[in-house]
């Protein structure tokens, strides 16, 4: 299984080019899911695993990977799929890496890889309510026929089981400037409720009002039409903290178009996001981003924030 992402490092050419490549896979269900290749490290078969007493419900155990013991979850379990899972043989394991840590998913068969467009990625129906584990679904060709592929919110099973502490730290905080945060707004633009939700608690605490969008294509209908009513994105906004990976449009197609505007090119933007791996930094250079942040870090959230205030106020302390 492990020659299914022989090629992950060649495939990063396709982050800033609005396109994606996603591993899809069953659950013990005929329903297909995917994660983006990009956040699996390998696909293993189902290791020997120790159990932690004590540990959270979804979690199957512990395996050694790499030197390193690593958690291995029931994804299945997690996203609360009814019914029995398929026979042992058929299970495997991605290991993944979000948000700066490394863990496995315990998952059924694996599918095959598939090439597409960001385009094609649509946010799930409102109809199917807010407790869902999905960012996303598509409709891929299998075999001639056109199948549904429900892309999961990893960030919203990783959270469930781990406490991201949103806390902001004392030595953070510059009391010099804080007070300038009240009657500010800042855009957080991410398909993933869960992530949004950190965001908004954690700068809530400074006071700041947040705008949120779901995907850069509605975060960019919204910049657009502060322009087209004649006023500056940059004044409606402090700044623009955005996801990489979401339907529709990505980040890095977000910031290039906002850099390729006018109207709007000098707003300040920040990628922050679960995706890990140096090519980020040329990503962030390439597009035009301000500042890039690795999830989940709130001390890190505000100190970009305080950057961009601290940079607002020299700007306009003579007006």
């Amino acid at each position: 299984m492990n020659g299914v992402l022989s090629s992950v490092d060649q495939r990063t050419k396709l982050v800033g080019e609005n396109r994606l490549e996603l591993l899809m896979f069953q659950l013990g269900s005929r329903h297909i899911f995917a994660m983006n290749v990009f956040k699996i490290k390998e696909v293993i078969g189902v290791p020997t695993l120790n159990s932690m007493p004590g540990s959270h419900k979804n979690l199957k155990g512990v395996m050694n990977y790499r030197g390193s013991a690593i958690p291995i979850i029931d994804l299945r379990q997690a996203i609360k799929i009814r019914g029995s899972g398929e026979a042992p043989e058929s299970n495997n394991v991605i290991i993944t890496e979000y948000n700066r840590t490394v863990q496995g998913f315990l998952i059924g068969q694996v599918l095959s890889i598939v090439n597409t467009s960001w385009d094609n990625i649509q946010p799930p129906p409102n109809s199917i309510g807010k407790q869902n584990y999905l960012t996303a679904i598509t409709q891929i060709d299998i075999q001639g026929s056109k199948e549904l592929v429900e892309i999961i919110d990893v960030e919203k099973v990783l959270a469930e089981i781990i406490d991201y502490d949103t806390k902001i730290s004392d030595e953070v905080l510059d009391e010099e400037i804080s007070g300038y945060f009240a009657g500010k707004q800042i855009l957080v633009v991410d398909d993933s409720g869960t992530a949004r939700k950190q965001i908004r608690d954690t700068l809530a605490q400074l006071g700041i009002s947040i705008i949120e969008r779901k995907n850069g294509a509605d975060a960019l209908k919204l910049l657009q039409s502060w322009a087209d009513e004649g006023k500056r994105p940059s004044d409606e906004i402090l700044m623009m903290f955005t996801d990489a990976e979401m339907p529709e449009m990505d980040g890095y197609r977000l910031t290039a178009e906002v850099r390729n505007d006018p109207r709007m090119s000098d707003l300040f933007i920040a990628l922050n996001t679960s995706l890990s791996g140096s090519f980020n930094d040329a990503m962030v250079e390439k597009v035009g981003c301000n500042r890039f942040i690795s999830k989940f870090q709130p001390d890190m959230l505000v100190d970009v924030a305080q950057e961009r205030l601290r940079e607002y106020l020299a700007a306009n302390k003579n007006s």
